[in-house]
């Protein structure tokens, strides 16, 4: 069993992959000399990052290529890295090397003195716009609100765990994973090492903004009940406020102060609708989420695994 397992989902990665795998490659060593694993997950990609995995693993023995049926999404591709890994600590980073590995000897450091789990916590954002840092702000102020288990903030999956909160994590079978949500939902000792996060080496984001919303739903059902909540809470308030209208227009009627029209008629119809249509889809989206744990289906699908010399049996869920 090796020391060290380096996890790195990759998605049209080739213009970094190179100057991914010098970096990475010289901080294991420098840490843990020849014991260490560096596992790369090719997510679907439609450039030659599969190619240049392959070419990889056949020139270093210490060398892990997974390849995805298809595009299964980060943290899905992040969840197959993590099935196959060996190592008594697992670092997982991202490909466009914004968190640099060169922060892999600290983290060892403060799990040599107890840590289960080092987690990085930006400090300085560069190469973002106002508007992503102020949203990504806004939604773990907002996630540790409706969450029950506590998020922390200015985090992403940078982070170094051991291997028992692998295999914990390994066993938790949603098929809506929020990675950085679950593992600290485990609880243990968790610590956080603070680092200026720098600007993407090449390339552009693969998180458009459609993938950010259903990224944030995936993280709000999957730890909050509480929009169930405050829907039921917003139902009632409509109610209150419908039930009030009903009195207001009784006592009209009866003191004889009625005026047709249709303008209060309609609002009261677009207020309630609104309100009542909001609520189903908040209702319709955890329903929707049950339907799909309830298939078992498995998480991901490897269509192989490469290591020096040979083409080892995809392992799947």
């Amino acid at each position: 069993m090796p020391k060290l397992s380096v996890v790195v989902p990759c998605f049209n990665e080739e213009e970094v992959l190179a100057e991914l795998y010098r970096r990475v490659t010289a901080i294991c060593q420098t840490t843990v000399g020849q014991e260490y694993e560096i596992v790369l997950i090719d997510d679907g990609s439609q450039d030659n990052t599969w190619p240049l995995i392959v070419r990889l693993c056949e020139s270093d023995p210490h060398m892990v290529g997974i390849r995805l049926s298809r595009n299964h999404g980060h943290q899905l591709a992040l969840s197959a890295g993590l099935s196959i890994t060996r190592g008594e600590r697992v670092f997982i980073i991202d490909a466009d090397l914004q968190d640099p590995p060169e922060l892999l000897p600290r983290m060892m450091e403060l799990m040599d003195a107890g840590a289960d789990v080092v987690y990085g916590r930006r400090a300085q954002r560069a190469g973002e716009t106002w508007f992503k840092k102020i949203s990504a702000a806004l939604f773990y102020r907002v996630l540790n609100h409706l969450t029950d288990a506590p998020i922390p903030v200015d985090t992403g999956d940078f982070r170094l765990i051991s291997r028992r909160i692998v295999e914990l994590l390994n066993g938790m079978p949603e098929n809506h994973r929020f990675i950085r949500g679950m593992i600290s939902w485990l609880g243990f000792h968790q610590v956080a090492l603070e680092y200026d996060r720098q600007e993407r080496l090449a390339g552009t984001s693969k998180y458009p903004w459609r993938a950010m919303i259903r990224f944030a739903l995936d993280a709000i059902t999957g730890f909050s009940i509480r929009p169930l909540r405050m829907a039921m809470a917003l139902g009632v308030g409509f109610g209150v406020i419908a039930m009030l209208g009903i009195l207001y227009s009784l006592h009209s009627w009866m003191v004889g102060r009625v005026v047709p029209g249709w303008t209060s008629v309609m609002v009261a119809v677009m207020v309630l609708g609104s309100a009542q249509l909001l609520t189903i889809g908040v209702i319709g989206e955890y329903i929707g989420r049950l339907y799909v744990e309830t298939k078992k289906r498995p998480l991901f699908l490897i269509d192989k695994i490469v290591r020096q010399s040979c083409e080892a049996p995809p392992k799947n869920p």
